[in-house]
């Protein structure tokens, strides 16, 4: 089985080769891994097959077709720019999170046409499809009407997604991330990235800026489950999905204060007391319209799980990333 992972040199992508290494995938051996990114991926080590570790810019003209070309039977289309820089570079956001996904996708229609090709596609796309006024919870059916550019690119390329599975060309499923805590690493450009510093810099004795109070409440979900999500899309009968591609997945409706509340439980007032309060207006309106918490009523039922207390989520942080000390 041969499986190409775009975006693979990011957390996500190095969490789901690595997987894939460890486990192969629904009990097929993996003999071939294309993995590209903006910066050249580190090739897995342990990996008995053959790796392509490239740097290519996908949103650059004939990419997409060399990637498709080697026909992978199994594409995880992770790449992305953040939510923070989307916003910020408008011109950047649509080029590669809209334009390098269409050509894509229109890639792999061309050699459909040409010769029958016909791979599961695994698209990472995000709750920030969503936009206020919001319930909570929020229903599978609720629409998306996105408030940033990031969430608009991503519902935009929901639909094609949909559309070109409904023509046939691939057999799609687009998996709407909840945010990702506890990201390992250092911060990145995600507006929504102090809900991971405020648990990941105390647990290393390291302090940390919470700009929002303690009342703000998110959807999250731990990179163990995150990573879960995409093996499982990769490999479930996608006939039980139907024509809506596009799933919210399940995750932990919490508030920042619940987090902290989980810090303390897990790794001490010494780790809490490292966390530095400097309020920031901007940042905490941008919060006040994200998704607190979904259903996921249908993915639940498909087969998909996450953690049900924070208290998880920083062990298993712990145990991924700390080797199970702090």
């Amino acid at each position: 089985m041969h499986i190409l992972i775009t975006g693979a040199a990011g957390m996500l992508g190095r969490k789901v080769t690595s997987r894939l290494v460890r486990d192969g995938l629904a009990g097929r051996d993996v003999s071939a891994l294309t993995l590209v990114d903006v910066i050249v991926p580190e090739a897995p080590a342990g990996f008995a097959g053959n790796v392509d570790a490239l740097s290519a810019d996908l949103s650059a003209p004939g990419t997409a077709q060399r990637l498709v070309d080697a026909r992978p039977d199994i594409i995880f289309h992770l790449a992305a720019i953040v939510s923070g820089e989307a916003e910020a570079d408008f011109e950047k956001g649509y080029r590669i999170n809209l334009d390098s996904t269409r050509d894509l996708f229109d890639a792999i229609r061309r050699a459909h046409l040409a010769e029958g090709y016909f791979p599961r596609v695994v698209f990472a796309s995000s709750i920030a499809v969503m936009g206020a006024p919001l319930p909570f919870p929020i229903p599978d059916a609720f629409h998306t009407t996105p408030l940033t550019s990031y969430g608009t690119q991503k519902a935009i390329c929901e639909l094609l997604l949909s559309d070109y599975s409904r023509h046939g060309f691939f057999d799609g499923i687009g998996i709407r991330l909840p945010t990702i805590c506890i990201r390992p690493g250092t911060p990145n450009k995600a507006a929504s990235g102090f809900f991971s510093n405020i648990l990941r810099e105390p647990l290393v004795g390291k302090p940390a800026i919470l700009p929002v109070p303690d009342s703000i409440r998110h959807w999250h979900t731990s990179p163990r489950s995150a990573v879960g999500f995409m093996i499982h899309a990769a490999t479930m009968d996608l006939a039980a999905v139907g024509p809506r591609r596009n799933l919210s997945m399940p995750g932990l409706s919490a508030t920042v204060g619940e987090q902290i509340d989980a810090l303390h439980r897990v790794a001490g007032e010494s780790a809490v007391a490292l966390i530095r309060r400097e309020p920031d207006a901007t940042i905490t309106r941008m919060c006040e319209g994200w998704a607190p918490g979904f259903e996921a009523t249908r993915a639940r039922a498909l087969g998909f799980t996450a953690e049900d207390s924070f208290d998880q989520i920083i062990r298993a942080h712990i145990e991924d990333e700390l080797e199970g000390q702090t």
